[in-house]
C-alpha cells in the first residue's frame, strides 16, 4: 500500500514538473517595475525558440530596447543594451503560464524588482 502511494506521489510530482517546464514565454507582457523611486509599467514582447529568448522591452523612460536571453527550467534571464551602452539584465522565475517575477540590474547602477503578466 505504501509503495503504491509513493509511486502515485512520484508520478504526480513528475507530471507537475513537466507541466512547469513546458511554459513558453512567447507573447506580449506587461511588466510592473518597482524601483526605490517608484513604480513604472513597461511593455515586453518575447519570442521563445527552445531555450533561447529574443524580444523588445519598451518603457517611457528608455524607449524600445532589443534583448536576447535564455530559459532554463523555471528560470529565465535576458539582457538589453541601452543607447548609453549600459546593460540591463532581467533575471526571474516563471510562476505560471501567465506570470513571471524577478530582479532587474541596471548595469551595476542600482536595481529593481519586476512582476510580469501576460497580456490576453
Amino acid at each position: 500500500m505504501v509503495a503504491v502511494a509513493t509511486a502515485s506521489l512520484i508520478a504526480a510530482s513528475a507530471s507537475a514538473a513537466a507541466q512547469r517546464v513546458a511554459v513558453d514565454l512567447t507573447g506580449h507582457w506587461s511588466f510592473e517595475v518597482v524601483t526605490e523611486n517608484g513604480t513604472g509599467v513597461s511593455a515586453v514582447t518575447i519570442a521563445q525558440k527552445g531555450d533561447s529568448l529574443t524580444g523588445t522591452y519598451t518603457s517611457g523612460r528608455m524607449g524600445t530596447l532589443s534583448f536576447t536571453g535564455m530559459v532554463k527550467g523555471q528560470t529565465f534571464s535576458f539582457a538589453a543594451k541601452t543607447s548609453g551602452d549600459a546593460t540591463f539584465t532581467f533575471s526571474g522565475t516563471i510562476v505560471d503560464a501567465d506570470h513571471i517575477t524577478g530582479d532587474l540590474d541596471f548595469g551595476g547602477q542600482g536595481g529593481a524588482t519586476f512582476r510580469g503578466t501576460r497580456k490576453p
